[in-house]
């Protein structure tokens, strides 16, 4: 009986890996979409998104299976609780990415206010730091999971800067306004996948140790 509940349970950590890698894999080429202009690609991009909401829900009913016949106690509750969660997580993260493909579709035949350079830089740090707190929260490891929310500040500061630079363009030229909304929407849906990368890192915690922490970035100013 023991067996089949850990077989279960490495069932459904694989399942949130391939769920986190479906993710990441959006949100990098949702960006690499919009830098290129690619509307094909964004369109596809948007129509995947079913595919990871559907297996966001195979999880979810998994675990909900194996709370109902397993009924776990202590660490196995609180790692089948959590996996709930970061399922959560990981859809609406792919939610993120869509956003950005469906920026792409909605913008047409304009062309780009600017070329791509921070944009890019910020996709690529989350989907790093998020490929790194998915192997933390697999592995139970503390110390990743505490370390990897600081490097938040990181997209913060880049999202900072697109957003002053795009209001220096629309200060140039306020007809600039529209498509500048555009990039910095982008930008903040990055940010929003930093922030929900922090969370997941919350909840290894939470499975190793019991304990419910907040973990901030270590600067907690506003970022703008």
């Amino acid at each position: 009986m023991r067996k089949t509940f850990e077989n279960e349970i490495q069932k459904l950590k694989d399942d949130i890996l391939s769920l986190g890698s479906m993710v990441e894999k959006a949100i990098l080429d949702s960006v690499d979409s919009l830098k290129h202009r690619d509307i094909p690609r964004s369109q596809k991009i948007y129509d995947n998104d079913e595919v990871i909401n559907q297996k966001r829900f195979e999880i979810e009913r998994a675990v909900m299976i194996a709370i109902a016949t397993q009924q776990p106690m202590a660490h196995d509750l609180r790692l089948l609780a959590s996996l709930l969660d970061v399922a959560g997580e990981l859809e609406r993260m792919g939610d993120y990415a869509k956003g950005i493909a469906k920026i792409n579709i909605v913008m047409g035949e304009q062309e780009l206010l600017k070329p791509l350079v921070d944009l890019p830089r910020m996709a690529e740090k989350t989907a790093d730091m998020l490929h790194r707190a998915l192997t933390a929260f697999i592995e139970e490891d503390v110390e990743m999971a505490k370390a990897i929310p600081d490097e938040d500040d990181e997209i913060d500061a880049l999202y900072t800067q697109i957003y002053r630079e795009l209001i220096t363009y629309v200060i140039a030229d306020p007809t600039a306004i529209e498509r500048s909304n555009w990039l910095l929407w982008a930008a903040h849906n990055l940010e929003r996948v930093g922030d929900r990368v922090t969370n997941i890192c919350e909840r290894t915690i939470f499975i190793a140790t019991g304990e419910m922490e907040e973990v901030d970035s270590s600067d907690d100013e506003m970022k703008i």
